[in-house]
């Protein structure tokens, strides 16, 4: 029998989370039946549509809930716009939507990547991806081609981001089915 102070609690238990911004529930449906629509064809995992602010971290629960909500305190709404529909290098960018990198968008992720401690090792691309898959280059533009026809106005988009959402995101789990969300906040408007 194991002693019971040597046993990790849940609560010291580290998982891999991220922050991603939420579209508006009027703008989703719309995203949603796009990324249906590609992975009839292509295949691929299904996940909610959103912009990664903070990319993958690996904390406890309390302590990614406690950055999450500091971060969100101080950061108002923001409007993300779609430059392109583009296609990326590996499983979780394959295709895409690329944001334009405005300040706003662009201030977003280092607030929040600050408040989290979390430092990338590349400069900060907002996207928000519309099929997860390991596709050849030539299956990605068929795919990114797809994407314009079911959605001919798709590259014009731009919504408001009100909402950021804290995600447990094992990035090991190419099903993503262990992926969950953990807290919501809603963010002032300007």
């Amino acid at each position: 029998m194991a002693n019971p102070q040597t046993t990790s609690t849940a609560a010291e238990v580290k998982n891999v989370y991220s922050v991603w911004a939420l579209p508006p529930d009027d703008v989703a449906p719309r995203l949603k039946k796009l990324m249906q629509g590609l992975r009839a064809e292509f295949g691929g995992p299904q996940f909610e549509p959103h912009i990664t602010v903070v990319g993958a971290i690996s904390l406890t629960l309390d302590d990614a809930l406690a950055k999450f909500r500091s971060a969100s305190e101080g950061l108002k709404a923001y409007d993300a716009k779609v430059d392109r529909v583009a296609t990326g290098t590996f499983f979780y960018q394959c295709v895409f939507l690329l944001i334009n990198p405005t300040p706003q968008v662009v201030e977003a992720s280092a607030h929040c990547s600050g408040h989290f401690g979390f430092k990338s090792s590349t400069p900060y691309m907002p996207h928000l991806s519309i099929l997860y898959g390991d596709l050849t280059d030539e299956e990605k533009k068929k795919a990114q081609e797809k994407a314009s026809t079911l959605d001919e106005s798709i590259a014009s988009l731009s919504f408001p981001v009100t909402r950021l959402a804290l995600y447990k995101t094992d990035t090991d789990d190419i099903t993503l089915k262990s992926w969950e969300k953990i807290a919501e906040c809603t963010l002032e408007s300007n």
